[in-house]
């Protein structure tokens, strides 16, 4: 099976970088799998895990929006922010979910509730790629 590099760059640094055979995200439209050969586009993404397989193992990596741009043989995504799921602070991440849903409870005015929606997106996404 041919393989593609893998990049995913944030603000700050570059968060993942590997030949793989296929990338798995979640663009606004939907799911997506690409592999080497794949027409080239670009895709705003999802706040959601981005699965990078190769042969039999697979990797999931937290990826907080941004862009995906496939090319012949490479996938680069811009991302907001991202992480490793080895890299994740599990417990952290339950916290951030906890008072992001107490948030989203209560029916106060005051709340940002699309902002409290984004991070609960965010901690779910993290607890995922964390594998726990």
């Amino acid at each position: 099976m041919s393989t593609l590099r893998l990049e995913i760059v944030t603000p700050e640094r570059k968060v993942y970088e590997e030949d793989v055979n296929i990338v798995i995200a979640k663009g606004v439209s939907g799911e997506l799998g690409v592999q080497a050969g794949h027409v080239p586009l670009v895709t705003p993404l999802k706040i959601a895990p981005v699965r990078a397989k190769k042969g039999n193992s697979e990797e999931l990596i937290a990826v907080h929006g941004g862009f995906m741009e496939v090319r012949t043989d490479k996938v680069v995504i811009l991302a907001e922010a991202a992480e490793r799921g080895a890299d994740i602070d599990v417990s952290r991440a339950l916290q951030a979910k906890e008072r992001a849903e107490q948030r989203l409870a209560g029916k106060q005015e005051e709340i940002d509730h699309r902002r409290a929606e984004l991070a609960l997106q965010r901690a779910v996404t993290r607890i995922q790629t964390s594998g726990k």
